[in-house]
C-alpha cells in the first residue's frame, strides 16, 4: 500500500533509518514498502518523555522504528506495570496498546500510546483543578 505524505517546507521525515528533510517548497512523497515512516510532528524526542505516559510512548515509539519489540519490551512491561498502579483508568488503552505491541502491530500501538498521552494529561488537568476547589466543591475564585 502507498503511502501519500505531505512535507511543508523544511520539514522532516523519518523512513526507515533516514531522516529526509524537505527543501524550500511543498513536496508530496509516495512511499511503497514496509519501512517504519514518521513525521517530525509525530516523533517523541527522549528529553520530552517527562511523564509516563510519554516515556512508554517513547518506548513504543523506538520499537516501531527498530521493526521489533523485542529489545525494549521489558522497559515497556515495567514501565505500563507501574502506570497501572498509579492511574487504573488507563486499563483500556493500555490493554489495546499491549495487544498490538504483542502482535507486532507496532504502528497501531504507537497511535494508542499518543491517546494514552491525552488521557494522562486529562488526569494532571483533572488533578491541578481539583487542588483548587474549597470543601464545599467551589472553586477558589467563586463565592459560596
Amino acid at each position: 500500500m502507498t503511502l501519500k505524505v505531505e512535507l511543508k517546507p523544511g520539514e522532516r521525515i523519518v523512513i526507515g533509518r533516514s531522516v529526509v528533510t524537505n527543501g524550500q517548497i511543498r513536496t508530496s512523497l509516495l512511499i511503497d514498502g514496509q519501512e517504519p515512516v514518521l513525521r517530525e510532528r509525530d516523533i517523541l524526542k527522549e528529553t520530552d518523555a517527562d511523564t509516563p505516559a510519554k516515556r512508554i510512548a517513547y518506548v513504543v515509539q523506538m520499537m516501531y522504528l527498530a521493526g521489533s519489540a523485542d529489545t525494549l519490551l521489558p522497559a515497556f512491561t515495567s514501565l505500563t506495570r507501574d502506570l497501572m498502579k498509579a492511574a487504573p483508568s488507563s486499563a483500556s488503552i493500555v490493554d489495546q496498546m499491549t495487544n498490538c505491541v504483542l502482535t507486532g502491530q507496532l504502528y497501531k500501538a504507537f497511535r494508542e500510546a499518543r491517546k494514552l498521552i491525552a488521557h494522562e494529561a486529562s488526569i494532571f488537568d483533572h488533578a491541578s483543578r481539583g487542588a483548587g476547589l474549597r470543601a464545599d466543591g467551589a472553586d477558589d475564585g467563586e463565592s459560596a
